[in-house]
């Protein structure tokens, strides 16, 4: 993949903060999972899985309802529109649910000092919004719609949050008070602003032999890392045999008709049948790896260990952090490298070394990609700040008074209001209304 087509991602965040989103469901989406620092279950007591990621930022903020201005003596509700951008409107309500999101996001990334980063951001609420509305007109002139990725994108959420079925994923949404219309729009207009992103901004940037050297040296003594290995696992665990249960007794003091005494429960017991199988079943396993399978594809099919699904991946390593023996047996190997087949408490593994990186500076070709995401990130922001204001320049963008997009350009055209686009306004904010349940 393109290097700029993974930042993408990571400018989203800073377009879109203004977005509708359910931050649980969202987070599976967009959020990497990060490399363990945890021992695997090899490393003697200690299990073979790294611990679990802690919990996103995001994930535990909550959606603030709609707050509309406030009813009338109908019943109905009065709501101001803040901004029209072409053919659209931004409402008091859009306006002040991102800010709520907004002091949500930044209390859990920044818990220490969450108010300064907020009179920091807040300011940019407007501009982000107006920024979404712009990118999703452009991908409509682009003729973008979502429709295939807005499917894909929703199932690979449900595979990630291990439902069953989308009727799950719509319980979920409904669960953080998100209509599931509204959580399939938010979605689709996340994908329309990433593509309208890569194909207009990203596409035109380019990075230079010269510029990636020159940043790699201006770099190096940030690249200084000390010795690592990421691994990868197969565990074969032996199938504990069915307890015998010892049977119930009954207390001679107890008086007539009383319920006999429950006795404890069994452990699982493991003979050396099953320890013997697991052996031969991990052999076999080390036979066909080392005769040419993918050793991802046989830990996704026959390992035992949690981390199965990923193909085995436990993580990242350094010295220290395994049992004596595994490092001394792994940090001993290079790259691609599998161990023979080791015996631990929890069965028979086999290590596999994905990576493994001298203590010091990294040659320039292993931290490339990085390095050219880096550079990529620094271009991507300045090139799509500069899209965005072109795209104010050719649309009608009009504001109430006391509001301030600090995007906003010298050359953007006012428009002139009118009394077909006052009703327009109307209509649009109306329906509005109608899909957040006002009217």
């Amino acid at each position: 993949m393109h290097p700029m087509n993974k930042l993408c991602l990571i400018l989203f965040a800073f377009v879109l903060i203004a977005s509708t989103c359910l931050p649980a469901l969202v987070t599976a989406q967009v959020a990497a999972p990060a490399s363990s620092q945890a021992a695997p279950a090899s490393a003697a007591p200690t299990s073979t899985t790294p611990a679990p990621a802690a919990p996103s930022a995001t994930a535990s903020a909550s959606v603030p309802a709609p707050a509309p201005s406030g009813p009338t003596s109908n019943g109905q509700v009065v709501e101001e529109i803040i901004t029209r951008v072409n053919n659209q409107i931004i409402t008091q309500s859009e306006y002040d649910r991102s800010k709520d999101q907004l002091r949500d996001e930044v209390k859990q990334q920044n818990p220490k000092d969450p108010d300064a980063v907020y009179a920091e951001r807040e300011k940019d609420v407007l501009r982000d919004l107006v920024d979404q509305q712009l990118l999703l007109d452009k991908g409509k002139d682009l003729g973008i719609t979502g429709d295939t990725e807005l499917i894909k994108q929703l199932d690979q959420m449900r595979k990630d949050m291990k439902l069953d079925s989308l009727e799950d994923l719509e319980k979920e949404a409904q669960k953080q008070g998100i209509s599931w219309g509204d959580f399939k729009q938010t979605q689709l207009n996340q994908i329309i602003t990433r593509r309208v992103i890569s194909e207009e901004v990203s596409a035109h940037l380019s990075v230079t032999k010269d510029e990636e050297q020159k940043f790699y040296d201006q770099h190096k003594s940030e690249m200084e890392q000390p010795e690592f290995i990421r691994l990868s696992e197969i565990l074969v665990a032996p199938k504990a045999a069915a307890p015998t249960a010892a049977p119930a007794t009954t207390d001679p003091a107890a008086p007539a008709g009383a319920t006999p005494a429950t006795a404890p429960a069994a452990s699982p017991v493991i003979d050396e049948a099953s320890l013997s199988a697991a052996e031969a079943k991990a052999n076999d396993l080390l036979k066909q790896i080392r005769a040419g399978a993918s050793f991802d594809d046989i830990a996704k099919k026959n390992s035992d260990g949690p981390s199965a699904a990923d193909g085995g991946a436990l993580g990242m390593f350094k010295r220290g952090q395994l049992a004596k023996e595994l490092e001394d047996r792994t940090f001993a190997m290079k790259s691609g490298d599998v161990t023979d087949v080791i015996r631990t408490k929890q069965g028979y593994v086999i290590l596999k070394v994905e990576d493994h990186q001298q203590a010091g500076i990294p040659p320039m070709k292993d931290v490339l990609p990085k390095l050219q995401d880096a550079l990529y990130f620094q271009k991507l922001q300045p090139a799509l700040r500069a899209y965005l204001t072109k795209l104010r320049e050719d649309a009608y963008i009009k504001y109430a008074p006391g509001y301030v997009d600090t995007g906003a350009s010298p050359n953007q055209t006012q428009p002139v209001e009118t009394a077909s686009a006052k009703e327009n306004d109307a209509k649009k904010l109306k329906k509005k209304h109608k899909k957040m349940g006002f009217l």
